[in-house]
């Protein structure tokens, strides 16, 4: 980066959103620093953009369009590629002017002059808008697939948990730690756009399914969150949301309101009440006395099932976060089933698919046990086992 600068806009001005001499004096700066791009941490109208770009003379990004850029640097699966792309193509679509300007010179075929590139300009938006439209099919056939895959884990019914969190904030690393997977995880923004699940264990054996979902920001673009529709269902469908925090950012609580913004905008399947449990991350990163204080507060808030602090990275506070975890998603109804000592499978099976609670063998061989499962789970097991 060569420079930056903060500027204060009293008033925006709609031709080029700063006054004309901020204009010059910006100007100058890049001149000054041979500047190839120019980023405004706003979004710019595509006059805004064309007319800084002819008054600069370098090419000028704006904020949706540096979040799609990074966007596309990240998605890794088909499904993420699909979706920047629908993305960076509705962003686009009102802005092919600035694309077209090397056909000014070109005329009508009768001789007359008629708009600069009209002709060309019409035509590339007909295929942008038909390209929308088989992206758009694409990723609708993606969230049907994703649909039935859902419910093929409702006739598994484990429970399911989804990170959510402001960008960088370690929901990746926090997956790893508790799944024991190597998915993804830098210091960068966006670095996971694609979810991720896995299964993993709560104490007592409780199976449930942990997904890792792509990061959010203040002022999220809406071409982002509509194109991520399908990725953002999985935290609607979600028996319990993590919502991860860098608890060692000074902007933490901005933060959690802007992630609390867009999940407002993500609706809830009808039926299930949304429970959330915030994770204050990284608290490897704080000095010994805001660390007290972070830990004395959470360690009241886990209590009522609100809050829990973990370091990631170290592995600290991760097993009462499991724990906790088990408690808000194990509202299961308990059963008491009685083993006969050769029905080790069905033993098993409890305990791959329900929480066991208790266990005692009595003299005869045959093991009592305190389970609890889905109703769906228990009827499974009544019918392969019988009723024990």
């Amino acid at each position: 980066m060569r420079g930056e600068e903060i500027v204060r806009v009293r008033k925006t001005t709609p031709a080029t959103l700063f006054g004309s001499g901020k204009v010059d004096e910006l100007a100058a700066l890049i001149r000054a620093a041979e500047a190839e791009a120019a980023v405004i941490d706003t979004d710019l109208t595509p006059v805004q953009q064309r007319n800084l770009e002819k008054a600069w003379e370098c090419k000028v990004i704006d904020r949706t369009g540096l979040i799609l850029e990074i966007f596309g640097r990240r998605a890794r699966t088909k499904e993420g590629r699909l979706q920047v792309e629908l993305a960076r193509l509705d962003y686009e679509r009102s802005r092919l002017v600035r694309t077209w300007t090397h056909l000014e010179r070109q005329r009508g075929g009768t001789g007359s002059t008629g708009g600069p590139g009209e002709t060309q300009i019409e035509l590339d938006r007909r295929l942008i808008a038909d390209r929308i439209v088989r992206l758009k099919a694409e990723l609708e056939e993606v969230r049907r697939t994703r649909g039935l895959h859902r419910k093929a884990r409702q006739k598994v019914p484990f429970p399911t948990v989804a990170l959510v969190g402001y960008t960088n904030a370690g929901k990746s690393t926090l997956f790893n730690r508790l799944t024991g997977s190597e998915v993804f995880a830098k210091d960068l923004l966006f670095a996971t756009l694609d979810t991720t699940q896995r299964t993993i264990r709560l104490p007592q054996g409780r199976p449930a399914i942990v997904a890792d979902t792509v990061g959010f920001i203040s002022d999220l673009p809406h071409e982002l969150v509509e194109s991520f529709r399908a990725t953002l269902e999985e935290v609607g469908e979600a028996d319990l949301i993590l919502h991860v925090r860098d608890i060692a950012s000074p902007d933490s609580d901005a933060q959690a309101k802007d992630v609390e913004a867009v999940l407002k905008q993500i609706p809830t399947v009808e039926g299930k009440t949304r429970r959330v449990l915030e994770v204050w991350n990284k608290i490897d990163l704080l000095d010994e006395d805001a660390r007290e204080t972070v830990l004395g507060h959470a360690e009241r808030l886990r209590t009522q099932g609100e809050a829990v602090a973990v370091s990631a990275w170290t592995g600290e506070g991760i097993e009462p976060l499991r724990e906790t975890i088990a408690g808000l998603i194990d509202d299961d109804p308990e059963s008491e089933v009685t083993l006969e000592p050769h029905q080790g499978e069905a033993l098993a099976w409890l305990y791959a698919n329900g929480r066991v609670t208790g266990r005692e063998t009595d003299a005869e061989g045959r093991t009592h046990v305190t389970v609890r499962l889905h109703p769906a789970a228990l009827g499974r097991f009544e019918r392969q086992y019988g009723e024990g």
